[in-house]
């Protein structure tokens, strides 16, 4: 039974990888047409077809009455990005990554306060809609901020040709109903196996999520910030990883709580207590990186891949 939902679970990782990159492309696609800027693009377009797994397992986890599995896979999987993802793109990028721009800093400032956000909403112990509806006011604040400067609208690639026309409308708009069709059947699958998991080795679902979802849906995001990284495009990576922050941590989580509640008693789950500190810690350490220099240097990034592999040993002796 075990091995069958771990084969399951990861078919439905699998599956979040294309399916996610399906809808990335369709996203890219339609913004061509729009012709609208290189990070807008990244941290719109990307951020959305990266948060789209987390939408629906979200919205799958609050229909199941399992919203804590949603919560703590959104704080485990932006402790995942902003020190594994992050620190293994500084890696691979020969220098660091370069974070000269005011729109990236700014929006990074943004990601990082909607990280948070949630953090002080729960301090009471719970998620209530109304807390619901304040993350979704950030949300829109942040969306607002986004498409505020007609200066970030331009052609998404230099010397590149809009793509025009009803046909290259309609293949977009094909891949991107496939890819949702995908992602919500590989998020269903994942749900289900969490119990299954939660059930047969005794964890609590908040530690599923922060660990193994988290990990699993991370992963694809991941993989497309490295294949930026081997590009040189460090814009489009720290736009892309904010944007799906900052979504996740406000959109995502505010439809949730506004959809089925979140309550925890954190003094019963002290993995949850490490997750929400180790959060913190990414996320100021981060914007510290970001505003003090011009890029995430290689030292910084081995720093944070060293935080995440500290996070990850900590969880599992807490167990």
């Amino acid at each position: 039974m075990l091995i069958l939902h771990i084969f399951i679970f990861l078919l439905s990782c699998l599956f979040l990888v294309l399916s996610a990159k399906w809808f990335i492309d369709s996203l890219t696609g339609i913004a061509k047409c729009l012709g609208w800027k290189e990070f807008v693009v990244a941290f719109f377009t990307v951020s959305l077809g990266a948060v789209a797994p987390e939408f629906f397992i979200g919205i799958s986890s609050a229909i199941n009455d399992i919203p804590e599995l949603a919560f703590g896979n959104i704080i485990g999987q932006n402790i995942f990005l902003l020190s594994f993802t992050i620190g293994v793109c500084a890696l691979v990028l020969k220098g660091g990554i370069e974070v000269e721009s005011k729109t990236v800093r700014s929006g990074s400032t943004f990601a990082i306060i909607a990280a948070i956000l949630p953090l002080i909403l729960i301090l009471d112990g719970n998620l209530s809609r109304s807390d619901g509806f304040i993350l979704l006011s950030f949300f829109i604040a942040f969306i607002f901020w986004l498409f505020s400067k007609k200066e970030r609208f331009r052609k998404i690639y230099e010397g590149a040709e809009e793509q025009k026309g009803l046909c290259a409308v309609f293949k977009n708009f094909g891949g991107l109903i496939l890819g949702l069709v995908l992602i919500v059947i590989s998020a269903e699958g994942i749900v289900r196996s969490s119990i299954i998991f939660s059930d047969i080795l005794g964890i609590s679902l908040p530690m599923i999520g922060i660990l193994i979802v988290a990990v699993g849906v991370g992963l694809p995001e991941t993989y497309f910030s490295v294949m930026l990284a081997k590009k040189g495009q460090s814009w489009m990576i720290l736009g892309g990883l904010m944007g799906a922050i900052a979504m996740s941590s406000t959109l995502v989580l505010g439809l949730v709580a506004i959809i089925n509640p979140i309550n925890l008693d954190l003094a019963e789950i002290p993995s949850l207590v490490v997750a929400r500190v180790f959060l913190l810690i990414c996320a100021l350490l981060y914007l510290f990186f970001v505003r003090s220099g011009k890029k995430i240097s290689t030292k910084e990034g081995i720093i944070l891949l060293s935080i995440y592999i500290s996070f990850v040993v900590l969880e599992i002796l807490i167990k």
